[in-house]
């Protein structure tokens, strides 16, 4: 009898265990104003800890993460659901941090500052200052955004400068989000979710940034049309650039 009592009570404490764990791992993390006075450092508070932060861009929401962590950039693609293997891409502040991080010294500063910042992704070789071995370990490029939204380039300004890895604020193969509620599913599994409320006003800005392979001097490639492919080609071609597949 006191077997069975014993057994019942250890059950018992399991099943309030495991529904306590499982509150936690419900618990929705901080939801902040990108314009609070308070985003910055709560934004940079998480990066230090390794945490995925969701954050508005120029075009959709996007998840981030320090791009050298390398248990940061393992989270985020179990956040994602992606296969490790599919390339994300990280976001600078300015032309001097792209540089840094990506091979474009045959890239002008007049093109560059032309294209950026917009909701554009350039793609190039990267350098030996992105040393994260599971930071799209495929591939030996980047592909490498300034974003036209002051939040996320003070953040990137502000954060040791150090890129930000950045990706969709979905799940892979979702519909990207243009307002925080849109991904509430992943919300448990962030560390904080700056609000900006709805970015945009047509469905188009989901179509995300456009990417364009530049690692060729004087050729380029579409690598996804995004939201900006007409003007970003305009300004290729003024430059002389080709596609190299034609």
């Amino acid at each position: 009898m006191r077997y069975l009592q014993k057994l019942l009570l250890r059950r018992l404490q399991g099943t309030r265990n495991s529904s306590s764990m499982h509150k936690q791992q419900l618990e929705v993390p901080p939801i902040c104003s990108a314009e609070s006075l308070n985003a910055l450092k709560l934004a940079e508070q998480c990066l230090q800890q390794g945490k995925v932060i969701a954050l508005p861009t120029d075009t959709v929401y996007g998840l981030a993460c320090d791009a050298n962590n390398e248990q940061a950039i393992q989270r985020l693609y179990e956040i994602k659901g992606r296969d490790e293997h599919k390339p994300v891409a990280i976001c600078v502040n300015d032309i001097a941090a792209l540089r840094r991080y990506g091979q474009a010294s045959h890239l002008s500063d007049e093109l560059l500052t032309r294209l950026l910042p917009g909701p554009l992704t350039i793609i190039v070789e990267r350098t030996a200052h992105l040393s994260n071995r599971f930071l799209n370990p495929s591939t030996s490029k980047i592909g490498i955004r300034i974003p036209d939204f002051q939040f996320i380039r003070n953040l990137c300004a502000s954060w040791q400068e150090q890129p930000l890895a950045l990706t969709s604020a979905n799940r892979s193969s979702a519909p990207s989000s243009l307002e925080i509620n849109e991904f509430h599913a992943l919300w448990p599994q962030l560390g904080a979710i700056f609000d900006a409320g709805r970015i945009g006003q047509t469905e188009e800005r989901r179509l995300a940034s456009t990417v364009i392979d530049l690692a060729k001097p004087g050729c380029y490639q579409i690598v996804r049309s995004g939201v900006a492919l007409k003007q970003t080609l305009s300004v290729l071609h003024e430059f002389g650039y080709v596609n190299h597949l034609i």
